[in-house]
């Protein structure tokens, strides 16, 4: 199952009904089949503009983040209900890419840079990418459509 990073802004509750909606938003990623890995507290901040949610303007709201893993199937089930629940501003589902290994040593590293694996190929496509020129030796000994 992919892993997905799911952003909550949650407007400014007390604590033990943010409580409630942390565990109201978790039991549906659970009853999707899904797996918390890890949950953030971002805090409580102003946002950068007035945000109108559920008929009620907000201008302070606490963030959360919760990393889950899910069938990418139930992500829309997801969104519908989290977008159902009046205590939740904005929602938003990312998908995390897993980083790509990179393996570099000292000697690469040391190299100038025309030297370098990365830089030779950056170099190549560039090459590839190039128009060719305009031969203007057509056999005639003038350019016939200059004026």
């Amino acid at each position: 199952m992919p892993s997905y990073e799911l952003a909550l802004v949650l407007r400014q509750l007390p604590r033990p009904e943010l409580i409630s909606v942390i565990k109201r938003t978790a039991e549906a990623i659970f009853d999707k089949g899904g797996i918390i890995r890890k949950f953030e507290n971002l805090g409580t901040r102003a946002l950068p503009f007035k945000v109108s949610e559920h008929g009620v303007v907000h201008r302070e709201a606490t963030h959360f983040t919760i990393t889950f893993d899910t069938a990418p199937t139930k992500l829309s089930d997801l969104k519908e209900e989290f977008g159902r629940d009046i205590d939740i501003i904005r929602r938003y589902i990312f998908k995390v890419e897993e980083p790509e290994d990179y393996e570099c040593t000292l000697h690469e590293e040391m190299l100038p840079p025309a030297y370098r694996k990365d830089v030779q190929e950056l170099i190549d496509i560039a090459k590839r990418k190039q128009k060719p020129k305009y031969n203007y030796n057509s056999g005639l000994d003038y350019y016939p459509f200059q004026k």
